[in-house]
């Protein structure tokens, strides 16, 4: 493998790891998971980038969001992703400041209800705002389906997000 393939890869992982993790820790509501999920999704997208079959990929980009979507469901699906640790472990020793926590927790709540294939049709289609067409092509699954598995789940999730919203806005006061 030449340095030119691999500095080209190095170059597009370090760009696209922080939507990548943005996008896991949607599907996943958790940050460690999350962070292995971007792995795996950066290990199998640099098999198919090294390749000598000579195809290059047309759009990397979208092939690591389609690769990160499928890698989630495929662990969904395995009997060993439901494992718990023995023990809590504490998450930081400090707040995390990166984002406004009390959005982040109603947001992670709300998805956590949903079954995974309707968690990542909310997260392509609203907050990757992909087209009904590619998240269809994405997931593997008709255009028909998208729309009823967002409206169904939006259906879901709106009162969780409201009324986890308004509590979190009222002034202590």
């Amino acid at each position: 493998m030449s340095t030119g393939h691999l500095g080209e890869f190095e170059e597009f992982a370090r760009g696209r790891t922080p939507q990548l993790h943005r996008s896991a820790w949607l599907l996943c509501g958790d940050r460690h998971l999350a962070e292995d999920l971007v792995q795996e999704t950066l290990a199998k997208v640099y098999v198919r980038w090294h390749r000598k079959l000579g195809a290059r990929i047309d759009n990397p980009a979208a092939y690591a969001q389609t690769t990160l979507v499928r890698t989630f469901l495929s662990a969904r699906r395995r009997r060993s992703s439901g494992e718990l640790p023995w023990a809590e472990l504490p998450e930081h020793a400090g707040p995390d400041e990166s984002a406004d926590s009390d959005l982040r927790l109603a947001l992670q709540r709300a998805l956590a209800g949903l079954a995974p294939l309707d968690r990542a049709v909310l997260v392509l289609r609203y907050l990757e705002d992909l087209s009904v067409g590619e998240v269809a092509e994405r997931l593997g699954v008709s255009p028909g389906a998208v729309r009823n598995r967002s409206m169904r789940a939006l259906e879901r999730v709106r009162p969780l997000l409201d009324e986890s919203l308004s509590v979190t806005r009222k002034d202590p006061a």
